[in-house]
């Protein structure tokens, strides 16, 4: 599954200190950048130009990358004196690279790091600055409209209305960018206010057409066409409650026939405003952190874990799915993490020393500090535990989203986007507490949070399909309706033969829109932004 929204970062790189490799001059620098694919083949993806006897150069030309958040993606800068015409490196003094991830350059938007030699020791006191900014243009319209006078198509009942709009391709082509909502049985109809991004309605060109057509619904699919008009942004921005813009809805078929025909109806822009919003990147930019939590279901349904069939068992190489999991999605959501200190929790199991139930125990056994020590931490302090413990039951998810949702409630005092919760629970799936799981995720929906829930092994997961909000809204026992989708849900074994990458791939192309929804509509601003 691909992004749909491919966000460009662009990359200015300047160096400090460079060795000086030019007898009688300075060295000539140039940046190469280099890319990594899954695999260990890293390609060139471009080079800035070569700047003149400078140690300290400032490279002009930028580099324009393809930015995915659920992906690690690893790239390596690496600077050169070039004192011929070839083009090949080669045959270039090296004066020291860099390798790193862009999830660290944008999680501190300006990066500092020393150079380094082939060999991993520094390349004398050279370092290297990288600076990213996302390039975007993050101007949203919000209109508001209404009709009056539509013509009647239904023959019981009157129309039943709504808008489409569309813009123009290069090559003349009209694309549909927005709908709006069909309202029934009203030839007056008022619609309800609806935002779109400027560049998906006209290019962000403010005097580019746009068509507007206005339909009958009909439940067959056959919609009847009312009537339709032109109009560019130029003109859409003029309107305001008290002076709305006005256009006359023409039916071309009608008109040819009829005589006298005026219009098929009115549609009145009452308001039209351009609003900046923030993105993604704009949040992490401006200091948001990523919390990453992990819960792990040690409940018996597992299988006895020296048993070869449990889903806990460690194959000879030390792995197994919920280790996969982990690393997996702990490997991108670490970079965006200033302390790389993550909490990890167990539920299901009887825990030394009196051997009670706990649904929610730290898997280093230290309640009051349940932090291990970047991924590989949480990977030690899950082989260590698995042999302390009882696999028991039953499997209640409750305990720790309301842990997690402690945290995050005391994050809104703050009031600016500067932190948000990714709970990661990794289960079998046999779910006992579904009514207290369903109220919790309802309550996590008001909060800066998001979970992802990793089936591994064969079971039926029907419950938690139920919980990813997917195919409509989740509700609490009590009626409540989550305010947003926060629940992600995939099942291990469509990964079993997908390269590593894949699982946190699927399970985190959401989250970028998660964390946008639910600092917008709080209007949280990042804190960096609110400090200055």
């Amino acid at each position: 599954m691909a992004a749909q929204c491919v966000t460009k970062v662009e990359l200015t790189i300047a160096c400090t200190n460079l060795l000086d490799k030019d007898v009688g001059s300075k060295s000539d620098p140039l940046c190469v950048l280099l890319q990594n694919t899954s695999g260990q083949q890293w390609y060139e993806v471009d080079r800035t130009e070569r700047v003149k006897n400078s140690l300290n150069p400032k490279f002009a030309k930028k580099f324009l990358i393809d930015y995915y958040f659920e992906l690690v993606q690893k790239l390596k800068f690496g600077i050169y004196d070039i004192d011929n015409k070839t083009y090949d490196l080669s045959d270039d003094d090296f004066l020291g690279e860099l390798e790193c991830t862009l999830g660290q350059i944008v999680s501190s938007r300006t990066l500092t790091k020393p150079l380094v030699l082939k060999n991993g020791k520094p390349a004398g006191k050279g370092s290297i600055t990288i600076t990213a900014e996302e390039v975007k243009d993050n101007r949203v319209v919000v209109l508001e409209i209404e009709a009056r006078k539509l013509d009647n198509k239904d023959f019981f009942g009157k129309s039943d209305p709504y808008l489409e709009f569309h813009k123009q391709t290069g090559d003349g082509n009209w694309v549909m960018v927005h709908r709006t909502e069909v309202i029934k049985n009203n030839l007056n109809p008022v619609w309800k206010p609806f935002k779109i991004s400027l560049n998906s309605l006209c290019y962000s060109d403010m005097d580019k057409s746009i068509k507007v057509e206005c339909y009958d619904y009909d439940s067959d699919g056959s919609h009847d066409l009312i009537g339709s008009f032109q109009t560019t942004m130029s003109k859409l921005k003029e309107a305001s409650r008290s002076s709305p813009v006005e256009f006359e809805c023409i039916n071309e078929k009608k008109r040819q026939k009829k005589k006298n025909y005026k219009n098929s109806g009115i549609v009145s822009v009452k308001h039209c405003e351009i609003i900046i919003e923030c993105t993604f990147l704009d949040y992490i930019m401006g200091g948001c952190q990523l919390n990453f939590t992990v819960g792990i279901d040690f409940t018996g349904s597992n299988g006895d874990p020296r048993s070869p069939d449990s889903l806990h068992y460690l194959s000879p190489n030390g792995v197994n799915e919920y280790l996969t999991a982990i690393w997996s999605v702990g490997m991108v959501v670490q970079d965006y993490d200033t302390d790389k200190m993550f909490p990890a929790f167990g539920f299901g199991a009887q825990i030394p020393p009196s051997f009670q139930v706990s649904h929610e125990f730290p898997i280093n056994f230290n309640p009051s500090n349940p932090f291990c020590s970047g991924i590989q931490g949480i990977v030690d302090a899950y082989r260590a535990c698995l042999p302390q413990v009882k696999l028991y039951g039953p499997t209640n998810f409750s305990p720790i989203i309301n842990h997690v949702a402690r945290f995050a409630a005391a994050a809104t005092q703050q009031q600016t986007a500067s932190q948000y919760f990714i709970l990661l629970i990794i289960t079998d799936g046999v779910i006992t507490d579904l009514d207290q799981t369903r109220a919790a995720i309802v309550n996590a929906s008001k909060l800066p949070m998001s979970i992802i829930i990793v089936g591994v092994g064969g079971a039926d997961f029907d419950a938690m399909e139920f919980l990813d909000g997917d195919d409509g809204v989740l509700r609490s026992p009590s009626g409540e309706p989550a305010v947003r989708d926060i629940v992600q849900f995939v099942p291990f074994r469509k990964f079993q033969n997908s390269p590593k990458e894949a699982l946190a791939q699927c399970v985190l192309a959401e989250v970028p829109q998660q964390v946008v929804n639910y600092f917008s509509t709080y209007k949280l601003q990042p804190p960096k932004n609110a400090a200055a």
